[in-house]
Parts: C-alpha cells; structure tokens; sequence
C-alpha cells in the first residue's frame, strides 16, 4: 500500500501561467499527494519561457527533473508521456478521481470539451468526466470568444468546474507570488485540501 494520499492527476497546457501549475504541484508535494503529471508540447515551450525549466522529452528524466525541483519523494511524482497510452491515467479503471489541468489554454478546453482524445492529456480529463470524477480547468486567455466561453459552458454543465487564472486582491498581494497564492488556494479549496496560503474574506482585517 502507498504512503501517499490518493494520486491526483496535475496537467499543464500550453497557456500562460507556468507558475500557477508549478506551486500547485509544489503544494500537492508537500501536502503527500502522489501526483501523476501530463505537459503537453506547448506546456514544455511555456515552462521555458517563463520559468527557464527545460524539461527532457524522457519521461524518467522529466520526472527527475520536477521531483528535484519540488522536492518530492521516490515514486511521489510521475511524469507521462503525451502518447503513453499504458499510463493509469488513460483508463478508468486506474486514473485518479481528481484532476486539475493548469494553466489550461484555450485549445484544451475545446479539445476536452469535444471528447478530442487526441493525447494522453486529453484522454485523462475525458477519463475523468466520464468517470464522474472532479475535473478542475484553469483557463488563461483574455479575452474569451463565443467559442471559447461556449466550450466552457458545455463543460460547466457537465460538473467541471471552471475556474479561470483571475487572482483577487482584498488579501493586499504584496508580490507575483502572493497573486499566484491567490489562485492556487482556491484550487486547493475545490480540493477540499486544506491551506493557509492567502487570508480569507471575513476572517483578518484588510
């Protein structure tokens, strides 16, 4: 039996907003998540960018890479291919109940909220919703076109919860990181995860 919780499922899509998607996985760590990690092609070009993470295209080595860089334990974190069809993460009997793809572009949101299956993150999120599970899109563009905001919608309306990159700023964000807080809180909320990463409405004066 696992010494880690029940294994949650972290996708990272090619929209801005690396951070948000590293200091959730950090987060997860810490909290003895086992997490299963997707990165599609564009997510790889984006972590670069903004992050100067350059992953390797090998999937033990990527997964070196990440474990080193949140500190995870062995066999905490485990990074998938995007063809790795033998993944748990590709089959309902085995992918985990929880799922989070963040930041999620544009394109992911139209290709999971048409079943495109085209690859293994798409396939895991498609997993999840016909699983019933709990399926969590971080959108980062701006703005939204009618497309955009009807293949949202479309998901909505089937329990995915849509939760877009928009941090507050009652809590006083005195940095980049604090904004990034905002939101991965609120991820970990949905969660039902508990935190003290960012004040809460009501409970601290402002």
């Amino acid at each position: 039996m696992s010494d880690f919780n029940k294994p949650i499922t972290l996708a990272f899509s090619g929209a801005s907003g690396a951070p948000y998607g590293l200091r959730l996985l950090k987060v997860l760590i810490e909290k003895n998540y086992q997490v299963y990690v997707l990165i599609s092609s564009a997510a790889r070009v984006v972590l670069d960018t903004e992050s100067d993470i350059k992953l390797s295209g090998n999937e033990d080595k990527a997964s070196e890479q990440l474990s080193a860089l949140v500190n995870a334990k062995s066999n905490q974190l485990k990074v998938f291919g995007k063809d790795n069809w033998f993944s748990p993460v590709a089959s309902g009997s085995a992918a985990p109940k929880k799922m989070v793809v963040c930041p999620c572009s544009a394109g992911t949101v139209s290709a999971i909220a048409t079943g495109a299956s085209d690859n293994l993150l798409e396939r895991s999120a498609d997993v999840v919703i016909k699983e019933r599970g709990q399926l969590i899109l971080v959108p980062r563009e701006t703005p939204f076109s009618e497309i955009h905001l009807e293949n949202m919608l479309k998901l909505a309306k089937m329990g995915v919860t849509i939760m877009p990159a928009a941090p507050g700023f009652y809590h006083k964000p005195q940095t980049i990181d604090d904004l990034v807080d905002f939101m991965v809180g609120r991820i970990l909320d949905h969660l039902s995860i508990e935190h003290d990463l960012q004040k809460r409405w009501g409970y601290s004066s402002y």
